[in-house]
């Protein structure tokens, strides 16, 4: 069992092997507990994990374009002005 500090605001940190073990991260609601002299910690529930690349949220209605796709193949005057 791990020691913590109390800070002036009353707030403590969970340690990092606690965490991983109850699955706790940012936006995680847990519950303290008083049992008679000491304190339990309680998981409640852990937020959803969002992604943050945004990568396939969008459908399109068009075809995909190859990988290889070669945009200078197209006809037609395509340059970029400097």
């Amino acid at each position: 069992m791990s020691s913590l500090s109390v800070t002036s605001e009353g707030q403590v940190t969970i340690p990092k092997e606690v965490r991983q073990k109850l699955g706790t991260r940012t936006g995680s609601k847990v519950h303290i507990r008083v049992v008679g002299d000491h304190a339990e910690l309680v998981m409640v529930s852990a937020p959803v994990i969002v992604s943050t690349s945004g990568f396939g949220l969008l459908r399109s209605e068009r075809k995909s374009v190859p990988a290889d796709f070669n945009v200078a193949s197209l006809p037609g005057d395509h340059q970029l002005n400097a």
